[in-house]
């Protein structure tokens, strides 16, 4: 496991820190030794392990877990993650490749995305993957290109529902959206699905991402299950596969708690049982990305300049927001709040400072730590952002002003 400095007074409200990267195994100076630079991402591959483990443990049986790969698509991490789920859903042709790459059933990995070319559709068709087809006119064009390769393509219909998750981080559904089908459409196309040459398998319905309330998403599955059993009576053939989405969030900001699953879990065991009923050879999936990987990174930057500014402190790192653009602040938030952050390589420390900790490009907008206070910070101490696992990397604009990328491990 990775091991990080003993947590500060300012993350005493975070308790998955203290749980899982601040318990034995390598330290953060020794990982910077192994990597040979900073700054970097570690992985834990533990703490993943450990978040499908605990999701299994309470979820009812029937239930398939995928892998959103979008949140995190190393090669590694996907590698260790295609061991433990059943299936992997994907957003790109290059990230169909690395899912293919680890030996799965085509057949367990789906390819979502509202821009898929013809190009793309021609390589998930020949892969054997379902496709999740997100418009009638992308069903034509999967139609004309399956035949084209002598090939039946494998689809579902992804809907945009006729609701939302409410008080969703990011909201994938309900009102007008780029992505999917409306839901109100999508008996008219399943009625054209059943005249094309295609091997029709069901639905995606996905709402919503990055939720911490229960009941929002008690609410979201609940609705998903019954628009699913309203549109089946549409289908050309028997629904074999029903992905609800994921949605389950975790916590970055202080007031923020891990989610509740228990109530989650009660509510589903109902619905699924009802589903195995009335949908008998449905494989459902819940598909989760951040929930999997995000608090199993880190992002480790070094200092390399200390400073004071009409008596304010900064502490200048080699890393920003060309590396991890969500932590600061510009992925999405509408009101700035600081990730938690600690002085990775300070065993000990009896004096404390409120510091900005800020990256090395000429924009105001790099900032990692904004007035936090943290143990007195040198040059060459090592800062580390937690929560990182997820849309850190290749979610950030790493060519900015040309700085050197950073380096990603998983241990």
């Amino acid at each position: 496991m990775i091991k990080a400095a003993p947590k500060h007074a300012n993350m005493d409200w975070f308790p998955v820190i203290d749980n899982c990267l601040h318990a034995g195994g390598q330290t953060i100076t020794r990982l910077a030794a192994r990597v040979g630079q900073t700054p970097f991402y570690v992985y834990d591959r533990s703490i993943m392990t450990q978040k499908v483990e605990q999701l299994r443990a309470v979820l009812p049986e029937g239930l398939h877990l995928h892998y959103a790969m979008k949140a995190n698509p190393m090669p590694a991490v996907v590698q260790h993650l295609s061991q433990l789920t059943d299936g992997i859903d994907v957003a790109s042709v290059a990230e169909m490749q690395v899912a293919l790459n680890t030996g799965i059933n085509p057949l367990t990995i789906s390819f979502a995305g509202p821009g898929k070319t013809d190009a793309e559709l021609r390589s998930a068709i020949a892969a054997g993957i379902i496709i999740n087809m997100e418009s009638e006119g992308e069903m034509e064009r999967i139609t004309l290109l399956g035949n084209a390769l002598s090939i039946l393509p494998n689809v579902a219909v992804r809907v945009n529902p006729d609701f939302e998750l409410k008080t969703s981080g990011m909201k994938m559904g309900g009102g007008p959206k780029p992505f999917g089908v409306d839901a109100e459409r999508v008996p008219e196309m399943l009625k054209r699905c059943g005249e094309l040459n295609l091997n029709f398998k069901g639905f995606h319905i996905f709402s919503g991402s990055q939720n911490l309330r229960p009941e929002a998403i008690i609410e979201a599955q609940t609705k998903t299950f019954a628009l699913a059993y309203r549109l089946a009576e549409f289908a050309p053939q028997p629904i074999t596969w029903l992905n609800i989405g994921g949605g389950l969030g975790i916590p970055y900001f202080p007031g923020e708690t891990p989610i509740s699953l228990d109530a989650i879990a009660e509510n589903l065991k109902p619905l699924i049982i009802e589903a195995q009923q009335r949908l008998p050879e449905a494989e459902i999936v819940m598909e989760l990305g951040r929930y999997f990987v995000g608090e199993a990174g880190l992002y480790i930057s070094e200092v390399v300049e200390c400073k004071e500014s009409r008596g304010e402190k900064y502490a200048i790192t080699n890393g920003g927001l060309h590396h991890h653009l969500s932590a600061s602040g510009n992925f999405g938030q509408v009101i700035r709040k600081n990730y938690p952050v600690s002085v990775a390589n300070r065993v000990t420390s009896d004096r404390l400072e409120k510091i900005s900790i800020v990256g090395p490009l000429c924009t105001p907008l790099d900032i990692i730590a904004d007035k936090m206070t943290l143990p007195e910070i040198c040059v060459g101490d090592l800062i580390a952002v937690y929560q990182s696992g997820a849309y850190g990397f290749t979610a950030s604009p790493r060519d900015f002003l040309s700085h050197p990328h950073p380096m990603e491990i998983l241990v």
